[in-house]
């Protein structure tokens, strides 16, 4: 065992304290360059986090929404999508309902079913000018977009925005401006859209009824055209086809993910960006459509009652009568063989309201001028009888304007076969 005195001991530790801090010193280097690249490192990402956030907040894509307007096309309301990009001074709407009215042959490509739609780009100024000035209310809905997702919506709308992408096929209830807004931002999505808003079980009609309430006349016209499939119910992804319900879909609905458990919504804002006008009823014509078939009924009425004291037809009523039912019927069984449009081929009123009452009108009135027996007088009655016997059990929803109209109709015939059989009898005497 080695000893040591006093002075030796303290000149060693003094030598060990030495070399101690030496190497402390050593040690500590890498600490510090350690220290300072994660300084270095914090730094950089708060710059690109705070770039990102910056980024993200620069662009904004939001869901408009029209209430209805006073035209026949603007009863159901409006979509549209807004971009804004504020780092580039960029507010753009991306609106999927214009149409050329002046196009060749557009009223007959929109009967059959073949009208073409086509997605406008225009200033958000120009926008709510438009909407604006016709007292509609617009309502803004921001959508919760990711960067990624806010990109790919971009994107998809720049390219449906090119001559060859920017038209497309018209679908009233399934292909129009609403659906094709949302599929757009659906498709852009990296997460799952949750609807928490429950269908009301409603008919494509009725929801049609509720936005033509106080415009009768578009709604008999429009009820003349829609079949049985526009009696059955519809689910929530259906009723979307109305921009209110889209809105109303959008403002309950979340966002669901693989990557979390919690759901975030998928409308951060809303706001109303241009407050409405109440809306007026139609007021084009002073007599609804059933007054209008009531009073049919009654001048025929009228008519058939002068008929049987003179025992004399007065053809030019029937003229009028069956033209008019032969002119609808036109209408109708056009939509009903040839239109590609939804819910028109299964029209059972194509029954009553046909073409074949004004193909035939000549030879009625020839066979009312000679006071003979017409065989398709009978026929009608025995048709107009099973109509109106049945109607309650035909699987489509008729409207009751029809049912005064028919009897109408079906009281001509009788009258007619009444005066020839008056006369055949007359003659026979003689």
């Amino acid at each position: 065992m080695t000893s040591c005195t006093l002075g030796e001991t303290t000149y060693l530790c003094r030598e060990m304290s030495v070399k101690d801090i030496h190497i402390l010193q050593k040690n500590r280097l890498p600490e510090k360059l350690f220290r300072l690249c994660l300084c270095c490192f914090i730094l950089c990402m708060s710059s690109a986090l705070q770039a990102k956030i910056s980024e993200r907040d620069s662009v904004r894509f939001t869901l408009l929404t029209c209430s209805p307007g006073t035209q026949v096309y603007e009863l159901f309301g409006h979509t549209a999508i807004r971009y804004q990009n504020f780092s580039k001074k960029i507010d753009w709407v991306y609106n999927y309902g214009v149409f050329d009215f002046d196009a060749p042959g557009f009223v007959w490509r929109f009967v059959l079913g073949e009208t073409d739609y086509m997605l406008d780009v225009v200033p958000y100024g120009f926008f709510q000018w438009v909407y604006g000035s016709r007292g509609s209310e617009v309502y803004e809905q921001q959508l919760n977009l990711t960067n990624q997702e806010a990109l790919a919506l971009f994107m998809a709308l720049q390219q449906n925005a090119t001559p060859e992408k920017r038209v497309y096929r018209y679908n009233y209830f399934f292909d129009n401006c609403t659906t094709r807004a949302r599929d757009r931002i659906e498709e852009a999505l990296h997460q799952r859209v949750v609807y928490t808003e429950k269908g009301d079980g409603l008919t494509f009609r009725e929801w049609v009824h509720r936005c033509t309430q106080n415009h009768p006349w578009t709604t008999f016209g429009i009820d003349l055209c829609l079949g049985s499939e526009a009696d059955i119910p519809i689910d929530l992804r259906q009723q979307m086809f109305l921009p209110a319900n889209l809105m109303k879909a959008f403002h309950s609905a979340n966002l669901s993910s693989d990557s979390r458990t919690d759901l975030v919504p998928l409308v951060q804002n809303e706001a109303i960006l241009i407050p409405g006008k109440p809306s007026s009823s139609d007021s084009s014509f002073p007599l609804s459509p059933m007054q209008s078939s009531l009073l049919v009924l009654v001048l025929t009425l009228l008519f058939i009652t002068v008929e049987y004291r003179f025992k004399k037809i007065l053809w030019g009523w029937d003229l009028f009568l069956f033209a008019l039912q032969g002119i609808a019927g036109c209408v109708i069984t056009l939509l009903f063989f040839f239109s590609i449009h939804p819910t028109v081929g299964s029209n059972y009123l194509v029954i009553l309201l046909n073409p074949l009452p004004l193909l035939y009108l000549p030879f009625m009135i020839y066979h009312i001028k000679k006071g003979r027996k017409d065989l398709y007088d009978a026929a009608n009655i025995a048709v107009l009888t099973l109509f109106i016997s049945f109607l309650w059990l035909i699987p489509q929803k008729i409207d009751l304007v029809i049912v005064p109209l028919a009897f109408s109709l079906l009281l001509r015939s009788v009258m007619h076969l009444y005066i020839a059989h008056r006369k055949t009898l007359k003659f026979t005497k003689k």
